[in-house]
């Protein structure tokens, strides 16, 4: 049976990078009971391989643990910026969020990214201080941080280590007492928010949903009110963090439903599921569609596997809606697919899998971001790669994007950031301190010179102590 509403806690997990968030999601499955430590293994909601082996969270996944009566859904999310997109949605689903900060290393620049995105969605932000057990931490310069970087009260800050599982305790009686219950009439009409959704070959697409109001019920008929498509609930039920069926799921619950839908381009990421016979009279807000900023071709080694490659693309697309693929004819290399995606990272992982998970051999040409010409004639077009580019005569204006880019870095280093982004062609649009020999600096650089090598230049000239977040900016016209 569904858990009454003010036992349900719905709350995410967000962090720069590399600040312990999965050990953390670990911890509070095992010290919950959720996972037995004879189950355990690091990095426990990371399913696929590239995840672990990288240390990196790419898909947001959920969990639903029992702690003092209350049911916590727990949403374990990206740090890395690429996956913003993943992090965005999760937080839809929450009314609050851990936001963690590694004792060594401080507020960074996507913990900063992260806060905005929780503020943006109303949420209440429990701020915890992890790796304090490290013989470099200094949590106080941390609460620090938080209260003059992101403004944040640090009264209700948690200290723990998610590696030895100091103050787990503690912090789960924290996230009952300050993150509120969800809210929704469980009498109203069905309003569900379809907030991830993936293609299992067994039993077709598996959707994610935060129910907002109304009860669902296995069997009942749905329908997807942006497609107007209508279904039978197979299944549906929680994960926890194995897949547990539910006879039904109340408003405040987060859960998946599996319904016999056959492609995911049905069950839209944003969508709202209500019932056929009694449906709700308006959809949720969704979501903004997610644009693709890097593109790059792919193509096979041997040309007779195109056919391979194009089924291996639609079937990835099923589990990450979020970069797009077209038919692309090279001279050089024959067949392929011109692809976008949302940043570097983003298409190493892409092509990782395609490889692994599909056996396919593959040559990626070098990545190059979308360029906006205006045409003499006044058409304005989008083109991905320069042999899309009408000839010379026919082009008034070409614009770029532009990236603003935020750097954190200790002050010694200064001189080097400067430089690095003076010969990228950036241009200074801020400079502050951020606490005591720190400082936050904001440029504006073509996202053509983020696109390459930039991170790679950045953690070399800081000895690896910089962090950086960046956001897309309109075009600008373009300069050499």
């Amino acid at each position: 049976m569904a858990s009454p509403q003010d036992k349900i806690r719905n709350f995410a997990i967000i962090a720069h990078i590399d600040h312990g968030k999965s050990t953390l999601a670990d911890r509070l499955l095992q010290v919950t009971g959720t996972v037995s430590a004879r189950e355990m293994r690091e990095q426990y909601l990371d399913k696929m391989d590239i995840e672990r082996e990288r240390g990196i969270t790419i898909k947001a996944q959920t969990a639903a643990m029992q702690w003092k009566g209350h049911t916590l859904d727990l949403i374990d999310t990206p740090g890395h910026v690429d996956f913003g997109y993943e992090v965005s949605r999760a937080l839809a689903a929450c009314e609050g969020v851990l936001l963690v900060v590694d004792a060594v290393q401080g507020v960074e620049a996507q913990t900063l990214a992260n806060v905005y995105l929780a503020i943006e969605h109303d949420l209440a932000i429990l701020p915890v201080v992890n790796k304090i057990d490290l013989p470099g931490a200094d949590p106080l310069r941390a609460m620090q941080q938080l209260e003059e970087n992101v403004g944040l009260e640090t009264r209700d800050c948690q200290m723990v280590s998610a590696k030895t599982g100091q103050g787990i305790e503690e912090l789960l009686d924290a996230i009952v007492a300050i993150i509120p219950p969800p809210a929704g009439d469980r009498e109203a009409a069905l309003q569900a928010l379809i907030f991830d959704a993936w293609f299992d070959s067994y039993v077709g697409v598996i959707v994610l949903v935060r129910v907002k109001s109304g009860v669902l019920r296995k069997g009942d008929r749905i329908r997807l009110m942006a497609t107007g498509a209508f279904y039978d609930v197979l299944k549906l039920g929680v994960f926890s963090p194995e897949a547990v069926e539910r006879p039904e799921l109340a408003a405040g619950e987060v859960g998946f439903i599996v319904a016999n839908i056959k492609t995911l381009a049905d069950a839209k990421v944003g969508d709202t599921v209500t019932h056929d016979k009694h449906p709700a009279s308006e959809p949720l807000a969704g979501f903004k569609e997610v644009k693709p900023m890097v593109f790059s071709g792919i193509f096979p080694t041997d040309s007779a596997d195109y056919g391979e490659l194009r089924e291996a693309l639609e079937k990835l697309q099923l589990n990450d809606c979020s970069f797009t693929w077209e038919p692309e004819t090279s001279d050089a290399l024959g067949f392929g697919f011109r692809c976008g995606f949302l940043g570097l990272l983003h298409m190493e992982v892409i092509h990782d899998r395609l490889e692994r998970e599909y056996n396919l051999d593959l040559i990626t040409t070098a990545p190059s971001v979308v360029y906006d010409v205006v045409k003499a004639d006044g058409d304005r077009i989008t083109i991905q790669s320069p042999s899309k580019l009408p000839p010379l005569q026919h082009v008034a204006a070409i614009e770029e994007p532009i990236a603003k880019v935020t750097l954190h870095a200790p002050e010694s280093y200064l001189g080097n950031l400067f430089k690095l982004c003076e010969e990228r062609r950036g241009r200074q649009t801020n400079f502050a301190y951020a606490g005591p020999g720190r400082v936050i600096l904001t440029y504006e650089i073509p996202y053509a010179e983020v696109v390459f090598d930039f991170f790679d230049r950045l953690k070399s000239v800081s000895q690896g102590y910089a962090s950086m977040d960046y956001e897309i900016l309109a075009g600008r016209p373009a300069t050499s």
